[in-house]
């Protein structure tokens, strides 16, 4: 099997990636070995299908539905990590900084539902 990523653009091991060097290292994956990027419409798509298959897994293996006898490929994480390449993508096509978004949402979060949760019956 042929290595196609240059080990310069992937962190090995038990190293720590931020969202911002996940960002940096798409891109240049994207820009050396992609070619270029898809389409944003294009991405949208390969999203929603991406999400599908992380939803089929979840539903087989957590859910009520069973796998097929033809199902092999089951992996969660691969999935996992197929839906965030493509946001990813779609957050550098777009300009849109993924550290500073997921910042800006949590404190969101945080101020909305600070007390909410604590005090909903249906989660005690």
């Amino acid at each position: 099997m042929i290595n196609l990523a240059p080990r310069y653009l992937l962190k090995m091991g038990n190293e720590n990636v931020t969202i911002s060097q996940a960002q940096q290292q798409v891109d240049a994956w994207i820009k050396t070995l992609g070619v270029k990027y898809f389409s944003e419409l294009t991405n949208t798509a390969i999203l929603m299908e991406e999400v599908g298959e992380l939803a089929r897994i979840m539903a087989r293996k957590y859910g009520d539905q069973s796998f097929k006898k033809s199902e092999s490929d089951n992996d969660l994480a691969d999935e996992m990590a197929d839906v965030l390449w493509v946001l990813i993508c779609l957050a550098n096509q777009t300009g849109v900084n993924l550290t500073e978004a997921f910042i800006k949402n949590m404190e969101k979060k945080t101020e909305r539902d600070a007390e909410r949760h604590k005090t909903n019956e249906k989660l005690r």
